[in-house]
């Protein structure tokens, strides 16, 4: 799952990227509303955290989340605001947002509320999801294969997600890249072949096939349950 910040104080914005990124999202940070909006417009995230006083636009937090609701009606907004008054809500919702969070905030509430809007967007995939012998939990972040459970880091399950979660097509290591980093990565060209050979290994069950396939010069993919 992709997440936009939308945060002009450098402190906040650190403390929320990384609590993000430290549970597993992928996180793209904007210090700037019409920034942020133009990201959007690029790269349409899975939710949005915004704060209300932000420069680029007149209209501030407020704007930015009218104009994002322009272009889609489903991406949850989350408004944060040292803002502490009854008009600014209302002001804040009206405007298109789905949660309002008032500053100091602690950052597992903000976590929750994340995950509480993720589960309630029409984008948000089941609970569980499957691909043959695989189950996974994207509530825990558990993998179970022919009933064991399988231990994955952050990354590795993210890019295990993403894999089941298209289960049918051939994936790109670029998209793979999008949904399990960010847009700022900026590391080794490798780093999707390097995790995929991960989860084959931690994967791998004695007599049972290979569940991700590699697409040579396209991409992999796992076969869809029938």
């Amino acid at each position: 799952m992709r997440v936009l910040v939308v945060e002009d104080d450098d402190a906040i914005a650190r403390s929320i990227v990384q609590a993000l990124r430290e549970a597993s999202y992928a996180v793209d940070r904007e210090a700037d509303a019409a920034a942020a909006l133009y990201a959007f417009e690029i790269d349409e995230p899975d939710l949005v955290v915004l704060d209300l006083r932000l420069p680029g636009l007149r209209g501030g937090g407020f704007e930015l989340c009218q104009r994002i609701r322009e272009i889609s009606a489903s991406v949850p907004v989350i408004m944060l605001t040292a803002i502490d008054s009854h008009t600014s809500k209302v002001r804040g919702l009206d405007a298109g947002a789905d949660d309002y969070l008032t500053k100091p905030f602690h950052i597992d509430e903000l976590l929750a509320r994340v995950r509480a809007l993720l589960r309630r967007s029409p984008i948000a995939q089941p609970p569980m999801l499957r691909a043959a012998d695989l189950v996974l939990d994207p509530a825990t972040r558990s993998v179970q294969r022919d009933g064991r459970r399988i231990e994955l880091t952050a990354k590795e399950f993210a890019v295990l997600d993403y894999l089941v979660r298209n289960q049918g097509r051939i994936v790109s290591s670029s998209e793979l890249i999008d949904h399990a980093w960010d847009s700022a990565y900026e590391g080794y060209s490798n780093v999707v072949p390097t995790y995929v050979r991960y989860l084959r290994r931690k994967l791998a069950v004695p007599g049972r096939s290979d569940p991700i396939t590699t697409h040579r010069g396209s991409g992999y993919s796992i076969a869809a349950s029938h």
